[in-house]
């Protein structure tokens, strides 16, 4: 498998640390609010990126933390005049009912930053013992020269970004490139704990530079997020794991694209700010993540109505050749032909295509292609039928290639609604027989604003999801 590496910026040959074991972290969110479908594309793409490792035989540590400590998370607690963990706790509940919803699995471990202050404070006091971290007046500062390589990831030169730095109001840093690793308590309702300096919270940085060490250790393979974090959040990560362990501390660092919405930026101020709770509400979590994966990871893509139709469309063809093949299953009879056994040599073809894109640095919209060449093969093999033996094998190669990309994963329809469709359906079958044409008429509508169509076929009546 090809990665391409924004520290070298070039694709290339993943080899991990350790055959048994590939070890992952994900900046996760920062739970103050519903997660947006910003958020929602690393979540997905890196996911998908653990399935395809595992389904290549590696076993993956898979770390995603929760930024519950933060100046958002206290805000908003202020506004609603509760504690700051209440506001974090509903959150992370939140999140992961949206990402089961994306079909994301949980992580292997997902640390928040409430439960590893001790290994925090550690790790800040290290560093100054180490000489590159100092303190003033309760607020420990990175000193960003201190680190021979500053700029290494995001390629920026120290002394241009000497020229953009200053120093807010408030900051007694040293240097305007210093960054805060510890943060002294400014009013007594702020969250705090007790450290060697005063009461006070850690900065964003060093929460995952310490959580990544704490659970999968001085180097890892992979590093992953969004585009937006490589500079500064990944760059002063690597400055203070690398200071730390006197260690490389990512091996491969993958970075996802933007998305825009309607060709801008998101953003509140414009009223195109959009959360997966909100776009669930008008799509189906599998489409989201269909829409999600049809582009590469690194390109930007653009979020719209229209855009999220064609998903739509897309994610029903995979299931309407998945729920024939069901319906196949349950009507028909027999073993393979020699006919369908021509067809069925022809499904690795396929699935060799699926692998070949996935490990050209995970390039999904080309895997989805192979897996809908691979429908119309199928579809083009079974229009006049099938036997029971050649629907299964087929629908077997269809599910082990959509598993991977997190996709065909939940039921159609839920049981209460199946019961409903079918009685509707036995029901028109029944008016049918009894040549009452306009009741057939009216539930085949009734169904159709439902999004069912019904196929009348050899083997009986298909319900097709639109």
């Amino acid at each position: 498998m090809k990665i391409y590496n924004t520290l070298t910026r070039k694709k290339e040959e993943f080899v991990p640390i350790d055959q048994n074991e590939i070890k992952i972290y994900v900046c996760g969110p920062t739970v103050y609010n519903y997660f947006h479908i910003g958020n929602a594309r690393p979540f997905v793409v890196f996911d998908t990126l653990r399935k395809y490792l595992e389904y290549r035989g590696n076993n993956v540590k898979f770390v995603q933390n929760f930024t519950d400590v933060d100046d958002k998370i206290i805000n908003k607690a202020r506004e609603e005049g509760v504690a700051a963990g209440e506001v974090s706790e509903k959150f992370i509940e939140e999140y992961y009912k949206d990402a089961a919803a994306l079909n994301v699995k949980k992580a292997t471990v997902h640390p928040k930053v409430t439960e590893n202050m001790d290994e925090i404070i550690q790790f800040v006091k290290d560093l100054i013992d180490k000489g590159y971290a100092y303190e003033v007046d309760g607020d420990v500062y990175y000193s960003t020269r201190a680190f021979k390589d500053y700029g290494k990831l995001s390629g920026q030169n120290i002394e241009d970004l000497e020229s953009g730095a200053r120093i807010e109001v408030g900051e007694k840093k040293k240097d305007p490139l210093d960054f805060a690793l510890w943060k002294a308590r400014k009013t007594e309702d702020e969250i705090a704990w007790e450290s060697p300096w005063g009461m006070g919270r850690p900065g964003w940085h060093i929460e995952c530079s310490t959580m990544s060490k704490r659970y999968l250790g001085d180097t890892i393979d992979i590093h992953a997020g969004g585009q937006d974090l490589t500079f500064p959040h990944h760059e002063n990560e690597v400055a203070q794991s690398e200071a730390h362990s006197g260690k490389q501390f990512a091996n491969y660092w993958m970075h996802n694209g933007y998305i825009t919405i309607d060709n801008e930026k998101m953003s509140k101020s414009k009223g195109n700010f959009f959360t997966v709770r909100d776009i669930l509400k008008s799509y189906g979590g599998e489409v989201i993540r269909f829409f999600l994966l049809s582009g590469h990871y690194r390109s930007p893509i653009n979020f719209s109505d229209s855009l999220m139709e064609q998903a739509k469309h897309g994610l029903a063809r995979m299931e309407n050749a998945k729920s024939n093949l069901k319906h196949l299953i349950n009507t028909c009879q027999g073993a393979v032909t020699e006919e369908e056994q021509k067809t069925l040599e022809t499904y690795d073809g396929f699935r060799q295509k699926f692998i070949a894109a996935m490990d050209d640095d995970l390039n999904t919209a080309d895997a989805i292609s192979a897996v809908f060449e691979l429908i119309t093969a199928i579809n083009t093999a079974v229009k006049d039928g099938a036997s029971k033996e050649f629907a299964e094998k087929s629908l077997e190669v269809l599910d082990e290639l959509t598993a991977v990309l997190g996709l065909l994963r939940q039921d159609e329809t839920d049981d209460a609604i199946d019961d409903a469709i079918q009685a509707l359906v036995e029901e028109r079958q029944e008016a049918r027989k009894n040549k009452d044409f306009a009741r057939a008429d009216e539930i085949r509508d009734l169904l159709k604003e439902k999004g069912i169509t019904l196929k009348d076929t050899p083997q009986g009546v298909q319900i097709i999801k639109e």
